[in-house]
């Protein structure tokens, strides 16, 4: 009998399929996949393939930004329940309230949205570019940061800007890592390095080496020759590509506020399996629906965030 990961391959050329994994899903799920990174840059990467079909291993909002930027092609789900407490903490009535109720504001999203918020947004940003993305504005120009308050606060701190209003969302698994426990965690290896995202609480930015994106982290982390052990403040997933690419570092995951797992796991992501991608490919179910005009408008606040990275020299 096939292996699932050999059932997977077979569907996958049966279906003319491309399968994308985030960094935060098991490692299982990322070994069989075509491409593994961040959400957007996934994304990207299947509008220029050649496959009819999408299957995303990852959570809910990254199969509507997969659509967005691919809508003649089929985008699969294995687990439509994989939401993220970031996406659901920035419903799109309660936001489109709060922007009429500060017009004249251009309002900058987190790639990490659903499809109707990002249809509400002049700009989408991702967490490598959103300082870059602000900045490219006026000084003066207002400015509404949804959904993650920890980014906004992030980013303001480091522009100065003062005219931006922040969304009062989260994420669960970067709002509750535990300043304590990582204090702890440097102190028991005084050499290491704290790598953090920028979701997380300003406390842990302060007593961070290094902060960027998922993507950033794992490049600084195989770059560095300055150590060789490492505190991951971030969803562990990503641990998995930092010891392939690095496999004589040590990576140690930071621990939540209140767990004995000794790390901080997304539930949504690891509801996606190695069964749940065969079966979205044998059936070529469930997918991604968007409405037209949604989708439309959407995908202006992702090619706003395109044309300003490629003038700034972000992406080529």
């Amino acid at each position: 009998m096939m292996t699932l990961k050999e059932k997977i391959e077979q569907l996958k050329r049966e279906r003319h399929a491309v399968i994308l994994a985030h960094y935060y899903t098991e490692g299982d799920v990322q070994d069989v996949a075509d491409f593994v990174g961040d959400s957007l840059a996934l994304s990207q990467k299947a509008a220029t393939t050649d496959a009819e079909v999408i299957l995303f291993a990852g959570v809910h909002f990254m199969g509507e930004t997969a659509k967005i930027l691919s809508p003649d092609k089929t985008v699969l789900m294995p687990d439509m329940s994989a939401g993220c407490s970031l996406a659901d903490s920035c419903r799109a009535d309660e936001f489109a309230a709060f922007i009429a109720a500060h017009p004249g504001h251009t309002v900058i999203s987190y790639v990490n949205t659903t499809a109707e918020v990002k249809a509400l947004t002049d700009i989408v940003c991702t967490s490598s570019n959103a300082v870059q993305i602000v900045q490219s504005l006026p000084e003066d120009e207002p400015i509404i940061f949804g959904p993650d308050r920890n980014l906004g606060n992030y980013i303001k701190n480091i522009t100065g800007r003062q005219n931006m209003l922040i969304w009062d969302g989260a994420c669960h698994v970067h709002e509750e890592f535990s300043l304590e426990k990582i204090l702890e965690l440097k102190q028991a290896h005084p050499t290491a390095k704290v790598l953090t995202h920028p979701e997380c609480k300003r406390p842990i930015v302060l007593i961070s080496d290094y902060v960027g994106s998922t993507a950033e982290l794992l490049k600084f982390a195989t770059d560095d020759t300055t150590t060789d052990t490492y505190i991951v403040v971030t969803e562990p997933g990503v641990l998995h590509q930092m010891k392939k690419s690095a496999p004589a570092k040590t990576f140690i995951p930071a621990p939540p506020i209140d767990s004995t797992c000794g790390c901080n796991n997304c539930s949504y992501m690891k509801l996606v399996t190695l069964q749940k991608m065969a079966d979205a490919l044998e059936r070529l179910e469930p997918q991604i629906v968007i409405p037209e005009d949604t989708r439309v408008r959407a995908e202006k606040s992702i090619r706003r965030m395109l044309d300003i990275s490629k003038k700034l020299g972000l992406i080529k």
